[in-house]
């Protein structure tokens, strides 16, 4: 019995992927600081943490755009 391999189904990049995706980064990180403050947590650790995040979290993600843009997969949608 064969196995069907499931279809991925690869969602169309944005108008303005590395735009974005550092704007949603940026909030994240700012949510773990806001979370650290609110909680009384140490707010210098968690602008760090936040910092650290947005660094390796944007390069990633522009990492994969540029991955997916080189492949020339820029997600016109399904055939």
């Amino acid at each position: 019995m064969r196995r069907r391999r499931a279809r991925r189904h690869v969602a169309p990049l944005p108008k303005r992927p590395y735009r974005d995706s550092a704007l949603l980064n940026a909030a994240l990180a700012a949510v773990v600081v806001v979370f650290a403050w609110l909680t009384g947590g140490d707010v210098l650790k968690a602008l760090g943490v936040g910092a650290a995040f947005f660094v390796v979290a944007t390069a990633w993600s522009w990492w994969r755009f540029h991955q997916r843009l080189e492949e020339g997969d820029a997600g016109a949608g399904p055939p």
